[in-house]
Order: structure tokens, then sequence, then C-alpha cells
């Protein structure tokens, strides 16, 4: 669990924002998010494919992107 010192006359404003900025980066309002509701597991092994993908897709983008093969993905 991400921790956040209130420095001395800060806002508690500004150290919320700093809380929620270092639990978003560490994926624990995706995580809550996602376990709110059950997911069943063909449903779970269907995000999962699709991510891989998307993926691989961008990865093969990124890499003709590099190869100057750019102009073959546009539409």
């Amino acid at each position: 669990m991400p921790k956040v010192r209130v420095r001395k006359d800060e806002p508690i404003d500004k150290a919320l924002r700093r809380l929620k900025r270092k639990m978003d980066k560490e994926g624990i309002i995706r995580q809550i998010r996602q376990l709110e509701h059950f997911e069943k597991p063909s449903q779970k092994k269907r995000r999962k494919m699709l991510k891989a993908k998307k993926d691989a897709f961008n990865r093969n983008r990124n890499k003709d992107k590099q190869w100057g093969y750019f102009f073959l993905l546009s539409p």
C-alpha cells in the first residue's frame, strides 16, 4: 500500500493528489475496478488474448517504423 506523508504547511488536497498518482502508477485502482465484478474464465481468457494481439501488433508496427515500412500500414 503506497504511503504519503503530509508535509508541513501542505494542503491535504495536494497530498491526496500525490497518493492517487502513486496508486495509479502501481495499478491499484485498475485492479480494484477489475475485482468489483466477477469475470468468467472465458472472458478473462478473451481479454488476455486481445491484449496480446494488440501488443504484438504494436511491437511489429514499431519495428516497421524503425525500418521504414510504415507506409504499408497507413490506410
